[in-house]
């Protein structure tokens, strides 16, 4: 999560780009999808292209990007 390894909080991001902090909250979890303008306000935040922080699809987990898919444990 962009959010936490930039040890920034739900309640510094939202104040940055006009949300609620429980917003944050619920797109983090997937309860919630943010409109295209907050979607692409919180990209700007983060000075990362908008398909980085949101997908239709769900992102693997970091593991699987690191260390690929089934891969044991050494």
């Amino acid at each position: 999560m962009v959010r936490a390894e930039r040890r920034v909080s739900r309640q510094q991001l939202a104040e940055s780009v006009g949300a609620h902090y429980q917003t944050i909250g619920h797109i983090e979890r997937g309860q919630y999808n943010p409109s295209l303008d907050l979607a692409l306000r919180i990209a700007e935040y983060f000075d990362l292209p908008l398909e980085a922080l949101f997908s239709l699809q769900p992102f693997r987990p970091l593991t699987d990007e690191v260390y690929g898919t089934g891969r044991s444990k050494s």
